[in-house]
């Protein structure tokens, strides 16, 4: 059997330029350069509309990959967890709706006051298992994505691949796992556990940006690929060893690079994929 070598597809996160773009400049960046596909934000698509939002996708010829978000589900400021979770439903809809190929679950961090980490943890897994069961009826998949325990006071109660894994293993069907180089780069356990995920069939999007040594804001100072210290070229082999093939998403939360040029934004990350990710994908 012979192996050939290709670059792999590159899309990108509308985070990364949303500063400066709306919707429609980022699908026709994305188009012009030939890119297919784009996750979006549901906060972006609410400022234009469903309708006109998939109205956009169509002419652009760019088709929905992740949706970005259901969540919070803990945290949430004035609102308790029937509404949280009524809201994260909404979510799920509208990904639907957009045809994505996954929606982003975001489960917050501690609700406020609380030191309560283990409980926070039991109730957000709870709550997942309800929104799984109404992402299963419209046919959505949801995609765990574990954030850097940085983090873990405001944003996020999974925080490594093991964790995420074992609540995949635990709700069955429908649910995977977003693997993103910036929060899992440090895990000793990142090969095993992407191996055990992609076991699975469970990898669902491979993120990508760079850990920046010092790094200012852990939210909004992510290096542009390359500028860090992430061995993200040895972390696309452990992702397609364990079985995904999918594309390489660019998402990039950064003061620094939010505001430049879109067009030098988008044009800068390409080229730096392209250079960091030469090897390609292996194809049988």
């Amino acid at each position: 059997m012979v192996e050939a070598l290709q670059l792999p597809e590159f899309i990108f996160n509308e985070a990364t330029i949303r500063e400066k773009w709306g919707l429609e400049p980022f699908l026709e960046g994305c188009a012009q350069r030939g890119l297919s596909r784009a996750s979006l934000w549901g906060d972006e698509i609410e400022k234009v509309g469903l309708r006109e939002a998939r109205r956009m996708l169509s002419r652009t010829g760019v088709s929905t990959f992740g949706f970005n978000r259901a969540g919070p589900l803990l945290g949430t400021e004035g609102a308790g967890r029937a509404e949280s979770l009524d809201r994260a439903r909404r979510a799920v809809d509208m990904a639907a709706e957009l045809s994505a190929d996954h929606v982003l679950v975001f489960s917050g961090g501690l609700p406020h006051g609380s030191r309560d980490l283990a409980a926070a943890r039991g109730e957000v897994e709870e709550t997942i298992g309800m929104l799984l069961d109404h992402a299963r009826s419209v046919g959505m998949t949801l995609a765990l994505e574990p954030l850097h325990p940085m983090v873990a006071g405001d944003r996020a109660v999974i925080l490594t691949l093991g964790h995420a894994n074992r609540l995949c293993d635990q709700l069955g069907d429908g649910i995977g796992i977003v693997a993103d180089a910036y929060h899992i780069w440090w895990d000793e356990r990142l090969e095993v556990e992407l191996a055990r995920a992609g076991s699975a069939g469970r990898i669902l999007g491979f993120h990508v940006s760079d850990w920046l040594v010092p790094t200012k804001h852990v939210l909004r100072d992510r290096g542009m690929m390359g500028d860090g210290i992430i061995d993200l070229a040895g972390m696309w082999r452990q992702v397609q060893r364990a079985g995904y093939a999918g594309p390489i998403e660019i998402e990039i939360f950064s003061d620094r690079w939010w505001g430049e040029d879109p067009d030098l934004v988008l044009d800068t990350a390409l080229a730096r994929c392209r250079n960091i990710f030469s090897g390609g994908m292996i194809t049988s």
